[in-house]
């Protein structure tokens, strides 16, 4: 086990306050106090990454690479995606097992209110870390068709939520900006659900909430992106016709998978473009098609997916008239 007493404990300045290296390759840092003045709390001017650490590697790490560069590019920030990549890697080695989370704001500005100079120091930034110990799942494990692994969890049930996130333009759409109230809020609502008195038998098996965003669409997660089969009749009307493998290993390679665009609202995952890509060379690669209220009873399948947790396949979905659409167990 790491010794966690040479991670940093809370929240540290990676830059300006740049962290040092020490001759046998450790970040060291200091923990500092994040101003008031801070854009990113004032403003939610900056975006957020949260990357998963096992065997003190960072996972994905060319994935959450290119959402540096993208997000660095789509903000307008003064970002060096390969050196804060590098010291990234240096705090994943020391802790070894558990989460990074990194936080980019824009840095102060002499302009007053949301503006900025359109000049290299309104490009400058923030970038704070916090390393976190815990314990990363990985007890089940599906193997890609490039042979990498993903994890996979239990099944569990989703419920559609009455709660809605926003209708983004370009190049805010798709962007993991500070700005998430709207999963805040639906987050929210699924809590309570657990906690209501008729849900508490299937509180521990409630695993997330589909959401739609301002158009009626349903997009994803209230922390995850979607994935799901369709049959060609309601799901009651074609159950036996589906072809539904229970074999784990076939689970991703069998059927056509699609899932929503993030062209005008949600987060384009880490996890969802390793599996688009992973399956863009077999013979049913990821379909990027909208999900609409008529497609929920035609679902035959249906999985949920992140950095940190991979898979999370569903069993059920609760559809917002009460009625349930099951799926096969995987």
């Amino acid at each position: 086990m790491t010794d966690m007493t040479s991670v940093p404990n809370g929240w540290v300045c990676l830059y300006p306050q740049v962290s040092s290296v020490t001759e046998d390759n450790r970040a060291t840092s200091q923990t500092v106090t994040m101003s008031l003045d801070n854009r990113g709390l004032a403003y939610a001017d900056g975006f957020f990454t949260t990357i998963g650490v096992i065997d003190g590697l960072i996972l994905w790490s060319d994935y959450h690479y290119q959402r540096l560069v993208s997000h660095a590019e789509a903000l307008q920030l003064n970002i060096n995606s390969e050196e804060l990549l590098a010291v990234l890697q240096l705090y994943a080695q020391q802790l070894e097992q558990g989460m990074l989370k990194l936080v980019v704001t824009r840095a102060a500005q002499n302009v007053r209110g949301y503006g900025y100079a359109p000049s290299t120091n309104g490009s400058d930034c923030e970038i704070w870390l916090k390393a976190t110990a815990m314990r990363v799942s990985t007890a089940l494990q599906l193997s890609l068709p490039d042979g990498s692994l993903i994890a996979i969890q239990p099944n569990a049930l989703a419920i559609c939520l009455a709660s809605q996130i926003a209708c983004l333009p370009p190049p805010l759409a798709g962007l993991k900006s500070l700005n998430r109230l709207d999963n805040v809020l639906a987050s929210g609502e699924l809590q309570r659900i657990k906690a209501e008195p008729l849900a508490s038998k299937l509180a521990s098996t409630l695993g997330e909430g589909l959401l739609r965003d301002m158009s009626g669409q349903w997009v994803e997660g209230t922390m995850s992106n979607v994935f799901y089969q369709l049959a060609e009749a309601p799901l009651s009307e074609s159950k036996t016709t589906s072809s539904i493998h229970k074999d784990n290993e076939d689970y991703l390679t069998t059927g056509q998978w699609y899932t929503p665009s993030m062209a005008q609202s949600g987060v384009a995952g880490v996890m969802r473009q390793v599996i688009i890509d992973a399956l863009s060379t077999t013979q049913y690669p990821v379909r990027i098609r909208s999900l609409q209220d008529e497609d929920l009873p035609k679902l035959t399948q249906l999985f949920f997916c992140n950095a940190l947790r991979g898979i999370m396949p569903m069993s059920s979905l609760t559809l917002l008239s009460g009625d349930v659409v099951d799926f096969e167990s995987v």
